[in-house]
């Protein structure tokens, strides 16, 4: 990923990149379990969306979950329509690298998901993650629910209580409704499935998080 100075501003609708109509083609298919990335879904599946810095190691982390249907990654958050990359990089689009997380609430519970969200990035850090440093890498739940809403604001103010009992900042994750999501370029989907010794910045804070049972990052 990249690690020189980005911006640390998000850009108004008027000063954002004007992006394009066309849809960025992408694979059907998840590269590791063979799913479709966009559907159709099963049954009583549910949506819901973490920004946790890089997304090549934040999508691994969830593809591992059991109960967790399909995971895809891109771009939320913003103004531009149907960014690139390398614009999102820039920081003139306003977006957030996001996973996509398909799961089956029978199977796993959300607050399952969200301990391994909490845990395994910094939520205190603003507009970067550790050496990745921009708009682009910011802490964001995007939820589809009222009911995510509100277990997610939950466990936020759980996670940020013990992070301050270990004398660290307020969280400065971004949690509100869903908007448009546009799937990232299909090298950036299942990235570190197809080169296992890719680049993963993830560094949580070493706390744990008082809800659910989480997964350990590799």
């Amino acid at each position: 990923m990249f690690f020189s100075s980005k911006p640390t501003t998000i850009p108004t609708a008027a000063e954002a990149l004007p992006g394009r109509q066309e849809e960025m083609p992408v694979a059907e298919n998840h590269f590791v379990g063979g799913q479709p990335l966009k559907g159709p879904y099963p049954e009583g599946s549910e949506t819901i969306y973490f920004g946790l810095g890089c997304f090549w190691g934040a999508e691994r982390l969830f593809w591992k979950i059991p109960g967790v249907v399909v995971t895809s990654v891109g771009y939320q958050g913003g103004h531009t329509p149907n960014p690139t990359y390398e614009e999102v990089c820039s920081g003139r689009t306003g977006h957030t690298e996001i996973v996509k997380v398909v799961y089956d609430p029978a199977k796993v519970s959300l607050e399952t998901l969200l301990k391994t969200f909490w845990e395994e990035h910094d939520p205190t850090q603003g507009m970067r993650q550790g050496n990745d440093v921009g708009t682009q890498y910011r802490s964001a739940i995007y939820t589809t629910t009222q009911q995510q809403a509100e277990i997610a604001e939950n466990s936020r103010d759980a996670y940020e209580a013990a992070l301050k009992a270990r004398g660290l900042g307020p969280i400065t994750t971004e949690i509100t409704a869903a908007g448009p999501y546009y799937y990232a370029e299909t090298y950036h989907q299942q990235y570190l499935a197809k080169n296992p010794n890719g680049y993963c910045g993830l560094n949580g804070t070493g706390v744990s998080c008082p809800v659910g049972v989480g997964v350990a990052a590799e």
